[in-house]
């Protein structure tokens, strides 16, 4: 459930506050007062795209905060799959900042990305706008709703499904470029051949070049590194290096020095510890030293030996691959390959049976598919209908038909082979018809509802808003719309932006959008969007505005207060049927 919304500097916002409450949440408002900038500040926090343009004139940046509750597990698996902390309170605080030129937003205090904004929102919250209603006019969504409907069953075979179609493509892709006759057989055979005979004639060790690049460096600078052991041991050894005492003959006379008094001042025994120390560790670096230098050596042969060593197997890592590990796997493939050649029938025959395989199991899964589809569509079609004729269509057929794809036996696709559509019929004796040839605005706002309706029993998430789409519609038909807002809004909070007040009555909390513009004019006029929450008294009044214009009589005020004495008696029978 979304609790509050928080907007700064967003469009015509300066700053504002929203508290939802559960049921049925209507914002109402004059055309142009910024209705859409609410919702559409609801959308970016959740991810969708935020332009700099966004932000107020005049303003560094733009705000918005949500704060939800988490209502299903399946929101708090969410955040866990998001490696997202929950609050102990099982609140969800999510905000995002949008600034010139970059984006920030965070949930429960934690960074988050725009892609994890939008996986969390999935589970979240529906935004429904009359956009999404011409999305049911598309083939691929029907068939996506129907398999939304179907559900786990559909799930699985899909799930099943889409690895099997990936193999057999890549394996289809594989037959069609390996299909050679005999001459260009035998002349990749020959070029195989070569290659191989290049790697393995190589010998080559994983972690050979490492090994021989550290002693070619050391080879190459033989000379430099000697001189510096040969300086380091006299400087630190013999009683004088170029004119001056060594670094151990003036160790010594210091540790002499100090021990001589060290009797006198308790306090100096452990400097004259750490010298001793000291000495000990200078005759330990003088014999290392010494030793290195007795064991340096340079062999002609051996420098000559390696750099040849090194070139072959820069070549070959040039040719095969980066390193002596990919070079010696672009072997085993080529072998394999070459393997392949020698034995090529048997080795297309191999392919063909992997092909026929994974094409039966491919066939099989769409059958399954195609089962649940057809059994999910008869009692999908029946939910539809029902739900349309609770909003006032007075005689309505509608199908969802699963047929097959035209050309299903060579098709490889992961959602199955077939083709869905659905069909609507709105007058006795007319045979149903495509729904893209002949739903109207207004008739799709009500299929729309009716699908939200039937899915709101399936739906893991908890808040639904819809965002006019109620457009087209008026009258008996109008109030059979509010009707159903209501009954969703029992189970489900609503948000609704909507300019028909027999919707309007039916709310729960009720919100009012307005615009005001400050005193000036030109670039001084500051104008901007505000909303608060109505009393009831003042929802009767933006009621009566909604009625019948911006004077408000006493006619369109009693008529307001018959709406919401209607609503409210439908609201309640609906809480205690008959």
């Amino acid at each position: 459930m979304l609790l509050s919304l928080h907007v700064r500097n967003m469009a015509l916002i300066d700053e504002e506050e929203v508290t939802f409450g559960e049921g049925l949440n209507i914002l109402t408002g004059e055309t142009g007062a910024g209705k859409s900038i609410i919702i559409g500040s609801i959308a970016v926090a959740l991810g969708a795209k935020a332009d700099h343009e966004l932000i107020r004139q005049g303003a560094e940046y733009a705000l918005v905060e949500l704060t939800f509750t988490a209502d299903t597990p399946v929101q708090k698996e969410k955040l866990k799959s998001l490696d997202l902390p929950e609050e102990e309170d099982g609140l969800i605080l999510i905000k995002r900042k949008i600034m010139p030129g970059r984006t920030t937003a965070s949930v429960n205090g934690e960074s988050v990305t725009a892609r994890q904004l939008r996986e969390l929102a999935d589970v979240l919250l529906d935004i429904y706008g009359q956009r999404e209603n011409q999305k049911l006019l598309q083939k691929n969504q029907q068939m996506a709703v129907l398999d939304e409907y179907a559900g786990e069953a559909a799930e699985r075979i899909l799930s099943e499904l889409a690895p099997v179609c990936r193999k057999l493509r890549a394996l289809r892709k594989e037959w069609e470029q390996r299909d050679l006759d005999e001459s260009a057989r035998a002349r990749e055979a020959d070029l195989l051949s070569y290659e191989l005979e290049e790697i393995e004639g190589a010998a080559l060790k994983e972690g050979e070049d490492e090994e021989l690049e550290n002693r070619f460096r050391l080879l190459s600078n033989y000379r430099k590194i000697e001189e510096a052991v040969n300086t380091a041991i006299g400087l630190m050894d013999g009683d004088s290096y170029d004119g001056r005492e060594s670094a151990s003959v003036q160790i010594g006379r210091a540790l002499r020095e100090i021990a001589s008094v060290s009797s006198l001042d308790i306090s100096l025994e452990n400097l004259r510890e750490q010298l001793q120390d000291l000495d000990a560790l200078a005759a330990d670096v003088i014999r290392a030293a010494g030793d290195y230098a007795r064991e340096m050596s340079f062999d002609e042969e051996e420098y000559a030996a390696v750099q040849e060593r090194l070139d072959l197997i820069n070549h070959l890592k040039d040719k095969y691959g980066r390193t002596i590990g990919a070079v010696l796997l672009a072997a085993k493939e080529k072998r394999a390959r070459l393997d392949e050649l020698s034995d090529y029938e048997n080795y297309r025959n191999r392919m063909r049976e992997d092909m026929k395989k994974l094409d039966d199991q491919r066939r099989a899964l769409c059958a399954d598919l195609t089962a649940v589809r057809t059994k999910a569509a008869r009692s999908f079609s029946s939910e539809i209908e029902k739900a349309l004729l609770d909003l006032n269509f007075e005689q309505v057929v509608f199908e969802t038909r699963v047929q097959p794809a035209a050309d299903e036996g060579d098709t490889v696709s992961e959602k199955g082979s077939d083709v869905v559509r659905m069909y609507i019929s709105m007058n006795p004796g007319e045979p149903p018809r495509p729904l893209d040839e002949i739903a109207s605005g207004g008739e799709l706002s009500r299929i729309m509802l009716a699908l939200k309706t039937v899915f709101a029993g399936k739906e893991d998430r908890s808040t639904f808003i819809f965002d006019e789409i109620d457009s087209g519609i008026s009258g008996r038909t109008a109030w059979k719309v509010a009707e159903k807002m209501g009954r969703l809004a029992r189970d489900h909070q609503i948000i609704c932006i909507t300019h028909l007040p027999q919707i309007a009555a039916m709310e729960d909390v009720h919100f009012l959008i307005e615009k005001s513009v400050s005193s000036g004019s030109g670039e001084t006029a500051h104008t901007a969007t505000h909303i608060r929450r109505l009393s009831k008294e003042e929802s009767i009044d933006e009621l009566a505005r909604m009625t019948g214009g911006a004077e408000l009589t006493q006619s369109t005020r009693q008529n307001a207060e018959e709406m919401k004495r209607q609503a409210a008696e439908s609201k309640q029978r609906e809480k205690n049927p008959v």
